[in-house]
């Protein structure tokens, strides 16, 4: 009974969790935007103490219950080594081995000391929250996109608008390829042994596990009962269970319930630790005593039903509550449009300070696959690779949206309290590159971008040497970095005017 209800519970989150990244029209994340906040690194970086705590206690009491539920990607390796073990043969295929502690705890000390030296950029290509959010972003989200248009075109076709065509574009190379070779290497990984990634890689895990050592409730091994079949050492994905010495160890047990599941002697109870047996060195817990209780019974194929059932409920929620997206007039054609040479690109308004923001930020790309403006994208610098950047070849930053403020979980962009309080932020200011106007270069009118200026930054002023044309001016002062101008502005392949962001944000 318990591993169904850690399969339903596991399911349910990562089908879910999945679907942030994926939704576009916002209404999973109105419901179930918490899920991305009680991830432990996003919540560790937005000083959530009271997520941290809930966690730490729920390991405290229960075990690693968070890595095999509410974390997507150990979850992910579950469901590969799962489809493993429906070929024949390889059930049975799991054998206790012991923990590589200098690869283990020291890829923890290469983590932290990466992320208090402010090389985020390195130290979340491990982070599971962060890995599976390029997952979902880089690769399961154009396929996401592809069947919704599919569907789009067929409703449409009928008369039926439930569906609307999104459009689906390569966002990052750098992600692409990461989040590929992420996938890789956790198939193989789970394919082969499980847990491995989780036990050996994994930095949250690490972290839990020195945490589950003490764990109040726990597998536990009834040597009364147990007739040394190894059933349980063969099916536990962790390879934590050593029958012949009758122990586990607890810091790699993720609290899958399968040891139990699968004992037909019912040697094998998931009770109150302490008092009953002694606690060795090791943090892993010998008993001699039994308890009564009935074995539980396998149901082939339970499991696997169950699973699709969830997914099938869960994924229908995508289309719930959809909502068109604002299309501004007089946008320009896109087409060969190239990023601007500034110095600087701007971060989104309530980040601070560029500093503040990177050192906060997970790389999960949530923020990125909300924009509804398209104004987010990763990073290709080296260091802040993948992290989110502003760029405005695809929209601008308006005044009156908060989405990446509301989704990010990690407190890298703080909510920004109204429309008057986003319209006094800097977080960069327009530069003029004359040559490129078109005003100069083809000698026509234009003054597209003091039109579309939404907090009235730029005038036009007489050309030199034609004063019958007007050509742009910036306050700084004035300007806000939203980049409407660079947006509207007709010029090809680069923009005439840009926004050069600040390195800290400041108030006009």
């Amino acid at each position: 009974m318990l591993r169904k209800i850690r399969i339903a519970a596991a399911a349910v989150f990562f089908v879910l969790v999945t679907l942030l990244f994926l939704d576009f029209t916002g209404a999973i994340h109105h419901w179930f935007g918490w899920m991305a906040r009680i991830q432990l690194l996003p919540a560790v970086l937005a000083l959530n103490l009271a997520v941290v705590a809930g966690l730490v206690l729920l390991t405290l009491l229960f075990g690693r219950v968070y890595c095999s539920v509410i974390c997507p990607l150990g979850v992910f390796q579950d469901i590969v080594s799962w489809f493993n073990g429906r070929r024949k043969g390889k059930k049975n295929r799991f054998t206790y081995k012991k923990e590589i502690k200098w690869l283990r705890y020291g890829l923890l000390a290469l983590f932290i000391v990466l992320m208090v030296a402010g090389l985020n950029a390195a130290a979340l290509l491990i982070a599971p929250y962060s890995a599976w959010g390029r997952i979902a972003t880089a690769l399961l989200a154009p396929v996401y996109g592809w069947c919704n248009n599919l569907l789009a075109a067929v409703s449409i076709h009928f008369g039926s608008y439930a569906f609307y065509p999104t459009e689906v574009y390569l966002k990052s190379l750098p992600v692409l390829i990461v989040a590929a070779v992420t996938v890789v290497v956790l198939v193989v990984l789970a394919w082969r042994g499980g847990r491995t990634w989780c036990n050996t890689v994994c930095p949250v895990g690490t972290t839990l596990g020195l945490l589950s050592r003490f764990s109040m409730f726990r597998p536990v091994i009834d040597t009364d009962k147990c007739k040394d079949c190894k059933m349980c050492e063969k099916r536990c994905k962790s390879s934590c269970i050593d029958i012949a010495a009758r122990k586990v160890d607890y810091s790699r047990c993720v609290a899958c319930f399968d040891c139990i599941d699968n004992c037909k002697f019912g040697a094998m109870h998931y009770r109150f630790a302490y008092g009953r047996g002694q606690r060795n060195s090791a943090g892993d817990v010998s008993t001699s005593e039994h308890f009564s209780a009935s074995a539980a019974k396998h149901q082939s194929g339970m499991e696997r039903r169950q699973f699709i059932t969830g997914l099938t409920l869960f994924a229908g929620a995508a289309t719930v509550e959809a909502k068109k997206k604002q299309i501004a007039e007089g946008v320009a054609a896109l087409e060969g449009r190239e990023i601007p040479p500034r110095k600087l690109a701007p971060v989104p308004a309530g980040a601070i300070s560029h500093k503040n923001f990177y050192s906060h930020c997970t790389a999960c790309q949530l923020c990125v696959s909300k924009c509804p403006n398209d104004v987010l994208k990763p990073s290709t610098r080296i260091e802040t690779l993948m992290q989110p950047e502003m760029s405005f070849e695809k929209g601008f930053c308006r005044i009156q949206c908060n989405t990446c403020t509301e989704v990010c979980p990690t407190g890298a962009i703080n909510l920004v309290d109204s429309i008057s309080d986003k319209s006094a932020i800097q977080i960069g200011h327009a530069v003029v590159t004359h040559t490129n106007c078109v005003v100069e270069k083809d000698g026509v009118s234009c003054g597209n971008c003091a039109r579309h200026c939404p907090v009235g930054a730029i005038t036009m002023v007489p050309m030199e040497g034609n004063p019958k044309l007007q050509v742009p001016a910036v306050n700084p002062e004035q300007c806000i970095g939203c980049g409407a101008c660079e947006y509207h502005c007709p010029a090809r392949p680069v923009s005439a005017i840009y926004v050069e962001g600040h390195e800290v944000h400041k108030e006009r």
